[in-house]
């Protein structure tokens, strides 16, 4: 069985309020792709990589993969207009058997501890698939201004990535969803909508998505620590 890491990493990042997409931001010298990439890199039960980025990005991953020797990335594919899209051409272009298990994780998300990703990995390898959960711990409530409801935290979880699937079972999800012009947030929608069961992995906040400038000044602290 061989473990392929998919890195969507087409986002233009207008949210963040920089000029140049959040996963090319540098700290350090050193790009927020590259910070993902490590974990992925050094974890031994991953054997290849693959990132879906827009082509005028393309010499600028080159060289990221040059420079700090990542050699297990195999293959940098044309991104999509949606995230959805650009997992979906990885997955295409993907040399991958059916029992084969596929990590789909956020570029943006460049923090993601080694144990997290492992034992994502081992849930997945017992349970056929995982996704990366952590549980809410505030009040949640609904409403438009003002409260309207309180939701009960119990059963509530905030989704992050890596969300590992085996490959016969992302495909035949993203297949359908092409079918039937369903846009989704995430894989594990995708495969809920095939009637699988999904499993959850226990997650951190160190796992954040770098979304804002907050969010980046967050990251430079922490790496910095």
């Amino acid at each position: 069985m061989k473990i392929i890491a998919i890195i969507p990493a087409g986002g233009k990042g207008f949210r963040s309020g920089f000029p140049t997409p959040k996963q090319y931001l540098k700290h350090n010298n050193k790009e927020v792709l590259s910070y993902c990439l490590d974990t992925f890199q050094r974890n031994k039960s991953v054997n290849e990589i693959i990132i879906a980025a827009e082509p005028e990005y393309f010499n600028l991953i080159l060289k990221i993969i040059l420079k700090h020797k990542f050699n297990k990335v195999k293959l940098i594919v044309e991104g999509g207009a949606t995230r959805q899209q650009s997992v979906y051409n990885a997955l295409l272009a993907a040399d991958a058997k059916k029992e084969d298990l596929i990590i789909v994780h956020d570029a943006a998300r460049a923090l993601l501890p080694d144990d997290v990703l492992q034992n994502a990995i081992n849930t997945a390898k017992v349970k056929s698939n995982a996704v990366v959960c952590i549980k809410a711990k505030d009040t949640l409530v609904k409403g438009n201004k003002s409260i309207s409801e309180y939701i009960n935290r119990d059963e509530v979880y905030y989704v992050q990535t890596p969300q590992i699937f085996k490959y016969q079972t992302l495909i035949r999800a993203f297949d359908k969803a092409e079918k039937q012009n369903l846009l989704a947030t995430d894989e594990s929608s995708l495969v809920r909508n095939l009637g699988e069961k999904v499993f959850i992995s226990e997650g951190s906040v160190f796992n954040f998505k770098i979304t804002t400038k907050e969010d980046f000044e967050l990251f430079k602290k922490l790496v910095k620590k």
